[in-house]
């Protein structure tokens, strides 16, 4: 990917912004409800937990692994469950948190999995949206930015195994 030229699409800056604005809305939201987090791993724990931080009320979070990417710039459509969640969400709200829905094939799989153990609500959150991708009908609640058919790492997306820690958002153009 070095051979390309590296484009900034988010700075840490405007991520941070976002995080705040959208950290003030699911605080509207959650205020005074049983609410879990699940950040699906291990793409979304960078923006799970600034995310989490600017949420203003008691929370659960907890984890769930999925793959459906590999070494590859491009989604395989199969989504594996790589780990179980450690809580009982029964009768729960439920916030999915993701670092970006593409195909949406993650998501969908995850949502379905996750109406089986009978919450009370489940809603999406995602740092990125790419709609131009999508395979299959679903749609984040809360969505911090839309973007266009580019492949994009940091902020916790990832090449292969790197690229996570940068703190912004950046592609090969």
């Amino acid at each position: 990917m070095t051979d390309r030229e590296k484009k900034i699409i988010f700075t840490r800056e405007e991520i941070t912004k976002r995080i705040k604005e959208l950290g003030a809305e699911l605080t509207k939201e959650y205020k005074d409800k049983d609410l879990i987090a699940i950040s699906l791993l291990r793409g979304s724990f960078i923006f799970a937990a600034d995310l989490v931080r600017e949420i203003d009320t008691v929370l659960e979070i907890d984890f769930l692994t999925t793959a459906s990417y590999g070494n590859s710039e491009v989604s395989s459509g199969r989504v594996k469950f790589l780990s179980e969640l450690r809580s009982n969400i029964k009768g729960r709200d439920v916030l999915v948190i993701d670092d970006i829905v593409d195909t949406g094939h993650t998501m969908k799989s995850v949502v379905e999995k996750l109406k089986g153990y009978e919450p009370k609500s489940i809603k999406t959150c995602v740092m990125l949206d790419k709609p131009s991708r999508r395979e299959v009908d679903i749609k984040a609640d809360y969505v911090a930015f839309e973007i266009p058919d580019l492949f994009i790492v940091g902020y916790g997306l990832n090449y292969g195994d790197f690229y996570r820690n940068v703190p912004y958002i950046y592609a090969y153009v």
